[in-house]
């Protein structure tokens, strides 16, 4: 578990660094620096898309992990949720200022949830420390969080910092279960589950910009749907 606690660490220790001393940061940074990320997010989601194996799996795991989301409203309880959560961390008094509106709030803190907690870096970093013990993706991703979480603290405040409970949970989670599934994982499977987190990051990356609000948090349950339709086509095909 070194590598989902270093990098859950960092998430905090970033979020409260930039929700602290954010003031002190130039403006023309704080309003720069995210969409770096965001065209990071797309970039990193391009790399990915591009290691698929077969297309037809990829596309059906998000259709039919799209629909599942928009079914159970998964983004509409984040949302509400961080709502939540903004007014708990960071209740206005004479003493706090929220950059954000509500609106622009909600749009870039869901992003940045599915960024830093669904990112291929962390989901693979995360199975290949529970498989070969080595640390060494998370603890490069948690450098890139750390700035990260810095930087978007400014306008989002401390809320930044909770990022880091979800994100300990899905990474810790999927190095325990590495050990499991690692005899059913084909290198297709793995193949076709880049490129399904690539796609959803490239969705964060031009939400990030605000090229296009997709509904990245509903798409979240096609990673979970590509490994076994990605086994069976195979099988069948």
């Amino acid at each position: 578990m070194i590598g989902p606690l270093i990098n859950a660490g960092a998430v905090a220790v970033g979020g409260i660094i930039g929700a602290a001393f954010g003031k002190k940061i130039p403006s023309r940074v704080s309003e720069a620096l995210p969409l770096t990320f965001g065209l990071a997010s797309m970039g990193i989601g391009i790399a990915l898309i591009m290691k698929v194996n077969t297309i037809p799996t990829v596309v059906l795991a998000l259709l039919l992990g799209s629909l599942i989301g928009e079914l159970v409203k998964l983004e509409y309880y984040i949302e509400k949720l961080s709502s939540k959560l903004r007014n708990f961390v960071d209740k206005p008094n004479h003493n706090t200022v929220l950059y954000d509106s509500h609106d622009q709030f909600i749009e870039r803190y869901v992003a940045l949830v599915v960024m830093m907690c669904t990112g291929g870096m962390g989901i693979f970093g995360a199975l290949n420390e529970g498989i070969t013990g080595d640390a060494s993706l998370l603890i490069t991703k948690a450098f890139l969080d750390l700035f990260a979480a810095t930087i978007f603290a400014i306008t989002l405040r401390y809320s930044v910092a909770l990022i880091a409970i979800p994100q300990l949970v899905i990474q810790g989670g999927l190095l325990l279960m590495a050990s499991f599934i690692q005899p059913l994982i084909t290198p297709a499977m793995i193949a076709d589950f880049s490129a399904c987190g690539g796609m959803i990051m490239l969705a964060t990356g031009l939400r990030i910009c605000h090229i296009k609000s997709f509904p990245v948090a509903n798409m979240l349950f096609g990673l979970i749907l590509v490994m076994p339709i990605s086994a069976l086509w195979l099988h069948l095909i």
